[in-house]
């Protein structure tokens, strides 16, 4: 029996009509990007890629990540107070990443001299995929989470609009992809002037480390949570439900015991296809998969260059059929993953939390052909969750 996707893309005359009204509703609600033909000529836009028809989010699983994502903006805000804990989880990296380390330094720097702003303010993006799980149930998984690249999240009040139009279309905000490999001396220097200053920053130095892959992998260790709950066990049970296996790739840690990057590493080069290698970025197009994952650890194994990464259990959810609309790309009915974003905003006044709370939500679809990349790097849509 046909999918009512595919009943539509068989009736060329209402696909024609469907595609052309929703890429109008798009436009009209200010869903637009720059070209990659003339990024910087603000005259010259497309609308922004999205899917034709929403994507199937169970309810409950919705409803966990927006509960959950207030746990994690006061575990993100602990975290950025916690100096004893950033130094130890972030020793091997910041020797090996010099992103990560430039950032340290900075860190180290106000320290030393003093906070000049004591209200702190957070606004970040915890991203899921739901998993199936091995006894047909699906679950909520993790991916990470964003204390700087948390984009698009300027129009997602404005999806509904769109939808009551009666094209289930979802709505999105363009930014341009943050990327940390362009960054010069000048810009440090500019960074470390901000971090300097009295203005709130979004995010603050230590709120930009809390986010680190290796801060994510870290807290799955455990007993790393009770550190930052110890009087609510609730919290640390809701964050840890949503944890998949993360790895270390230290060389040797001490005070863990054993070489345990060495079995991670022999682990991931064994059965690459069940987990992804991980860099010290935010953004989206940075993760490695499958053989050149493999190429990658075997390159590494023996340098401390490995702990510039970590390992996570590769999650695999539930493929879903979708429509692409991409300018230029064919219509073609598209296996698709999608991965869910919760926004979550805090702001704090010295040791006071005055507001915390969950903004809003984020849904991403790409189709299966590729492993890696959001909307900004051309491979990801902005889609808009169906709850069911």
């Amino acid at each position: 029996m046909a999918s009512p996707l595919e009943d539509v893309l068989a009736n060329e005359a209402l696909l024609k009509d469907l595609v052309s009204v929703a890429k109008d509703a798009a436009l009209i609600q200010g869903v637009l990007m720059r070209t990659k033909e003339e990024p910087n000529a603000s005259e010259v836009v497309s609308y922004a890629p999205f899917t034709m028809f929403p994507s199937p989010v169970p309810r409950p699983l919705f409803e966990q990540a927006k509960q959950v994502q207030r746990d994690f903006n006061l575990l993100v805000d602990r975290i950025s107070q916690d100096t004893e804990f950033l130094e130890q989880a972030l020793a091997s990296t910041i020797k090996v990443d010099d992103f990560t380390a430039q950032l340290f330094k900075i860190y180290r720097q106000v320290l030393q001299e003093g906070l000049s702003q004591p209200i702190v303010l957070g606004m970040n993006r915890s991203d899921y995929m739901l998993d199936n799980d091995k006894d047909g149930s699906t679950s909520l998984k993790q991916v990470e989470i964003n204390t700087i690249a948390a984009s698009f999240g300027g129009l997602a009040s404005r999806t509904p609009t769109v939808h009551r139009d009666g094209l289930e279309v979802a709505v999105v905000y363009y930014r341009n992809g943050y990327m940390p490999q362009n960054y010069t001396e000048q810009r440090w220097e500019a960074r470390l002037l901000m971090e300097r200053s009295r203005a709130v920053k979004c995010p603050d130095i230590s709120t930009h480390l809390a986010g680190t892959k290796k801060v994510q992998q870290e807290l799955a260790r455990p007993g790393v949570l009770e550190r930052f709950f110890p009087d609510d066990q609730e919290a640390v049970v809701r964050i840890r439900a949503t944890f998949t296996g993360l790895y270390t790739l230290d060389m040797c840690l001490a005070e863990h015991q054993g070489e345990e990057g060495d079995r991670t590493v022999a682990m991931a080069i064994a059965d690459p296809d069940q987990f992804v290698l991980k860099p010290q970025r935010e953004g989206g197009g940075n993760n490695i998969y499958g053989e050149d994952m493999c190429k990658v650890l075997h390159n590494v194994k023996e340098s401390s260059e490995r702990t510039a990464y970590i390992l996570m259990d590769k999650i695999r959810p539930q493929p879903v059929k979708n429509v692409l609309l991409r300018r230029g790309a064919p219509l073609t009915l598209s296996t698709c993953l999608c991965e869910l974003g919760m926004y979550g905003v805090y702001v704090r006044q010295g040791k006071e939390m005055v507001l915390n709370d969950c903004v809003g939500h984020l849904l991403r679809t790409k189709s299966t052909e590729h492993d890696d990349g959001g909307v900004a790097a051309g491979v990801a849509v902005l889609d808009n969750p169906l709850l069911c």
